[in-house]
């Protein structure tokens, strides 16, 4: 084998931009993005530079099949320390007997939950795609629509909320297997019990997809699924505010279960970077700060939907529990497409869902990021100023938007 006489690589800030300089400038030119625009989508926020640090350490070199003492590799020993930590913190944090914090996503999560407690055919009980389901609960596009015989509650046509009498005939009616409680677009709090007790009754297993609310969970902001559900699968991004990532939830007597449809089922070697930093969210989450953070979400988000419908907006539900609000633009004279187009050209990113009532789409917009941000309810009226202007198409809202952005940074630079 030849010697070599180099140096091993250097490390540090600027390694990307010596060694890689097209793809610097994009994750630069994506900071940019992020430091000069509104994110208002529900499903993102800002993690700490904590959380960031652990994403980009050491760890992400180690392949760590398997859990903690029980590894297909060997010089794990730190790694299993790392998981042991995020297992501990997330069982501390939501009071649960069990955790998972291998899922790479909340796919990943909910695939897993499924493999665990039910087999190909079976049939689940979730909300329909129309009314906020998530693609997981039964799209045809998807493995869980393809594999099982899904059947879709909805919500009541007048006032947006689950319809709980229609549930319980549903599931009466199918007998499922397992019944999903969760959504990507209903903005208000979950009957956890009135859905256990519907599981119950027909003898399903109750899943709890609480892939949004968990940070408000984690924030004594939103009641919690655990005490309720089987299994509560989740993401810990989100407003939980860690890494892009899954996590489960379960009582002691499914842990093996769980366990094993993660890996090695579904999943193959842990991602130990990403588990460290969901370790270190998860510690993040467990302080006053954030408690206080996760009720200034939810403030914001009451504040901020008030403020659109007083702009014209039609607001799902008349308003929201958690940071995720619903908005038809139409009463402004665009449809949500045309709508998103003009607020994402004025800095303003969001997104369109699909409206509980009828066939029509609205905006999905969320306050987790800009609450973050240090933003509070003199900004959130701001906004809805902000957003009707641009929906108008009026001039000026671009650098209006760039400099309030500018005064709550995401990041400080140092």
């Amino acid at each position: 084998m030849p010697v070599t006489t180099e140096q091993p690589p250097a490390v540090g800030a600027d390694a990307l931009r010596r060694e890689d300089p097209q793809m610097a400038e994009v994750l630069l030119a994506e900071a940019e993005r992020q430091a000069s625009g509104l994110q208002l989508i529900a499903a993102e926020n800002f993690t700490s530079p904590a959380v960031l640090e652990a994403l980009g350490s050491p760890l992400a070199n180690k392949y760590a099949e398997g859990y903690p003492g029980a590894r297909h590799h060997g010089g794990c020993e730190l790694v299993d320390v790392a998981e042991r930590i995020a297992i501990d913190r997330a069982k501390a944090l939501f009071g649960a007997e069990h955790a998972n914090v291998q899922p790479h996503s909340g796919s990943s999560a909910v695939l897993a939950a499924y493999a665990a407690l039910l087999r190909p055919g079976d049939t689940v009980l979730a909300m329909g795609l129309p009314f906020g389901g998530h693609l997981t609960h039964g799209s045809p596009a998807n493995f869980s629509g393809r594999w099982f015989d899904f059947v879709g509650y909805g919500v009541d046509p007048e006032s947006g909320l689950i319809d709980y009498e229609q549930v319980e005939a549903l599931a009466r009616s199918h007998q499922p297997k397992a019944i999903v409680c969760g959504s990507i677009a209903y903005p208000r709090h979950i009957d956890y019990a009135a859905f256990r007790d519907i599981a119950d009754h027909v003898g399903a297993y109750l899943i709890a997809d609480a892939a949004h609310p968990i940070g408000l969970v984690a924030g004594g902001a939103a009641p919690s699924p655990v005490p309720y559900a089987d299994v509560v699968c989740a993401t810990t991004h989100k407003v939980l505010r860690g890494p892009r990532g899954g996590l489960i939830l379960c009582g002691a007597e499914l842990a093996q279960r769980i366990d094993r449809a993660v890996f090695p089922f579904t999943q193959g070697g842990a991602q130990m970077h990403t588990i460290a930093a969901k370790a270190v969210a998860f510690g993040e989450a467990a302080t006053p700060a954030f408690t206080a953070y996760a009720h200034d979400v939810v403030a914001n988000a009451r504040i901020l939907a008030e403020a659109l419908a007083a702009a014209g907006c039609v607001i799902s539900t008349g308003g929201t529990d958690t940071h995720l609000i619903l908005a038809d633009p139409a009463p402004l004279g665009v449809d949500a497409s045309t709508a998103r187009g003009r607020l994402s050209a004025a800095g303003l990113v969001l997104d369109t869902c699909a409206l509980p009532h009828g066939d029509s789409r609205g905006l999905r917009l969320g306050t987790a990021a800009v609450t973050t941000q240090g933003m509070t309810d003199a900004e959130m009226v701001r906004i809805a100023g902000l957003f009707a202007e641009a929906v108008r198409e009026e001039p000026g809202v671009r650098e209006e938007v760039r400099a309030l952005v500018g005064r709550f940074p995401p990041y400080q630079v140092e």
